[in-house]
């Protein structure tokens, strides 16, 4: 298993040509946020327009619609009970994010069907938080798209079989394997299994015990996608800003909010990109 090193962030983030546009840096999709679990779809959507990603566009129930536009105005909202404006924004992203405060009831598990129907090869979808519950309690296959996974322990147990306690490097490898996914195992140290390797982040701060934590990854990683390659390197990129900015929050906190990890983003990438 190699470390994850501070290496990753100018081999990946790079300085923005002086001809881009908001198209250059993609176009992602998250879906989420039932009306009990707003914020975590609000959290993850921060994460990916402070991420840089060029265009974000946030399907949620109509009830987050207000909370949504106040909190974060670059992002765009859709309700995602309207089947055809579902189907036509998924099909326009470049990168889907699925599952933060989605929930696990009817509605949730047939927004969840639908994305899965819809996403093609030339997209990539990150399958986060009550999704990958879905997707072991009903049984459902990941479609055949460049995927990435961002499970936690217990996640992980329900989706691949292998209990927290066997969850073993080798363990983890055969089911990775089988999935053909990146997967983002988060723990005290967060492993992150691609196609050719493992990796460990040495970083990581009891500051980040806190709720939203995970959906404001999810929404780094799917904005780091939307804007670099390869995919797996920007993966990686995000899992270790993430840890490093709440490491440097938490020497004055107590504990560190996920909405300021975003908040800290675009100055710590500026800080890290290639020079």
């Amino acid at each position: 298993m190699q470390t994850l090193t501070a290496d990753i962030l100018p081999q990946t983030i790079r300085q923005r040509p002086a001809d881009s546009y908001k198209g250059t840096y993609g176009h992602i999709v998250l879906i989420g946020g039932n009306q009990n679990f707003g914020g975590a779809i609000i959290m993850a959507s921060t994460a990916a327009v402070y991420a840089g990603a060029g265009l974000v566009t946030t399907l949620t129930d109509p009830s987050n619609q207000g909370s949504l536009h106040a909190r974060l105005p670059e992002a765009m909202f859709a309700d995602y009970h309207d089947s055809d404006l579902l189907t036509s924004l998924v099909q326009g992203a470049n990168v889907v994010v699925i599952g933060p405060g989605l929930g696990t009831d009817a509605t949730a598990l047939g927004v969840l069907k639908r994305v899965f129907g819809l996403v093609t090869a030339q997209q990539t979808l990150v399958v986060d938080g009550s999704a990958l519950t879905m997707v072991a309690t009903h049984d459902l296959n990941f479609p055949d798209v460049p995927l990435v996974l961002t499970p936690h322990q217990m996640e992980w147990q329900r989706v691949s079989g292998v209990k927290i306690a066997d969850q073993t490097e080798a363990a983890n490898r055969t089911v990775v394997d089988q999935l053909k996914a990146t997967v983002v195992l988060k723990s005290h140290h967060t492993q992150i299994y691609t196609a050719n390797a493992t990796y460990e982040n040495p970083l990581g701060t009891p500051a980040q015990a806190t709720g939203g934590m995970g959906d404001t990854l999810a929404g780094m990683v799917g904005g780091f996608i939307a804007q670099f390659k390869p995919t797996d390197q920007a993966v990686l990129a995000a899992v270790y800003s993430h840890s490093a900015i709440a490491e440097e929050l938490a020497q004055t906190q107590y504990v560190v909010l996920p909405h300021q990890i975003a908040t800290a983003l675009p100055t710590f990438m500026k800080q890290h990109a290639a020079k």
